[in-house]
């Protein structure tokens, strides 16, 4: 954790994808329909206190959130729900905070929080590899 907030000393941003080198940040699986993923994504996130739904484009797959940090920040979100196949599908997630000084490790918590809740709300679907 110390490495991600020297880290976040200089970059102010955080993303997770297949190939990430982090376990925490690698895209997440689920045995759902991109649509029934998407709805699902939707109605944990419309929820989730701190978090403001700024733009859902579901034909492209794309979520724009926005949330102020402890610490008066905005960070804009988004996540990209993918289909993989018919019953598989993906979610990956990009954090920036706004502004030119560093998100002290800020961006990577906020993807692992969102995971987190994803991962709770859609166990029974998580596939993991």
């Amino acid at each position: 954790m110390l490495k991600r907030t020297l880290i976040g000393l200089i970059r102010s941003h955080e993303q997770t994808g297949e190939k990430a080198t982090r376990p925490e940040l690698k895209t997440r699986h689920y045995k759902l329909s991109r649509d029934k993923l998407w709805d699902e994504v939707i109605s944990i996130l419309k929820k989730k206190p701190g978090y403001k739904v700024l733009h859902e484009v579901k034909s492209v797959g794309e979520i724009v959130l926005e949330k102020r940090t402890v610490t008066g920040r905005v960070q804009d979100i988004t996540l990209t729900v993918l289909a993989l196949n018919p019953l598989q599908s993906a979610v990956d997630i990009y954090s920036a905070s706004r502004g030119s000084l560093g998100d002290l490790g800020s961006n990577y918590r906020t993807i692992l929080d969102i995971y987190k809740a994803l991962d709770q709300k859609l166990a029974q679907y998580k596939i993991t590899h």
